[in-house]
């Protein structure tokens, strides 16, 4: 864990729960993409810039979820590095306890203000075009969260962050996290039709063709929302829903699980409902959901 895999003369990624990119932009300078879930992450990645000779000029983070900004705050403590993030994931790396509190949809418990879901804070900026180095391009991933986005680096490294799960993932936990059903499925048809020299998704293995991956990802979304359909063939509360779905894909509930995949299966209902396919109702005080 935390070995740095080299990819092409300039473009590497550290090997960690979720991947890090690592760009040489000189002999001396290099910029990361992303930076681990926390500060345990941030000095073994310090120790990896120490060991090279190499000063860090800027973190740019594809999306704000704690364990791709984690240590940011760490790192930019240690270095003084840039740090940049996309639209509305800005705002959540700069108040981190906007992505707990989100997920549960209130004030977040203290079983949820934890490193998992909520890093150290740090002092990002918009990113933008102009503060990329030269010849980086940004490349929108929206879906998976509010505003995430990939990069890819002048020697054609495609950084996918989080828009698809490896096989292995998927076939274990099956619900992925997922914001925009919509965005998410179009960012992947999206994906699958670019080339690059390596794709290198934070959950899943570098590889040369991510298209088949990608497929696999959107065929077991279309899989989860038939099964969501079938389950609310009679009137349901979302409660009963989600028991139904964690029984059925034998998922262990906990806290965590509750807001990450109460939070999707929400987002499922809602994108199910803008097609026409599910519908709402109220009786005795209660919101069911029922298919049409």
């Amino acid at each position: 864990m935390y070995e740095l895999i080299q990819l092409t003369e300039n473009s590497y990624y550290i090997q960690s729960p979720a991947k890090i990119g690592l760009v040489k932009l000189n002999e001396t300078d290099v910029c990361l993409i992303d930076s681990g879930n926390d500060k345990d992450a941030g000095r073994k990645i310090r120790q990896i810039l120490d060991k090279n000779g190499w000063k860090l000029t800027a973190i740019f983070n594809t999306h704000s979820n704690a364990d791709h900004i984690g240590g940011n705050k760490y790192l930019q403590s240690q270095t003084g590095c840039k740090i940049y993030a996309p639209g509305i994931e800005c705002d959540f790396t700069n108040h981190t306890v906007l992505e707990p509190s989100f997920l549960y949809g209130g004030y977040p418990c203290k079983e949820l203000r934890h490193k998992f879901l909520m890093a150290q804070e740090s002092e990002a900026e918009n990113l933008t075009a102009d503060v990329l180095p030269t010849g980086f391009e940004i490349i929108s991933l929206k879906g998976h969260f509010f505003d995430m986005v990939g990069f890819r680096t002048p020697d054609d490294v495609v950084y996918l962050a989080d828009c698809l799960s490896s096989k292995a993932t998927l076939d274990k936990y099956k619900i992925g996290f997922i914001y925009d059903v919509a965005s998410y499925i179009e960012t992947l048809e999206t994906v699958k039709t670019l080339n690059a020299k390596i794709f290198v998704p934070s959950h899943a293995e570098a590889t040369e063709d991510i298209s088949e991956l990608a497929q696999y990802n959107i065929d077991t979304v279309y899989e989860i929302a038939e099964k969501i359909c079938s389950i609310c063939s009679e009137p349901l509360c979302f409660e009963m829903i989600l028991k139904k779905l964690f029984d059925e894909y034998s998922l262990a509930m906990n806290f965590e699980q509750y807001v990450l995949v109460g939070s999707t299966v929400r987002s499922y209902l809602s994108w199910l409902k803008e097609q026409g396919r599910v519908n709402v109702l109220f009786e005795n005080n209660m919101l069911l959901w029922k298919t049409l």
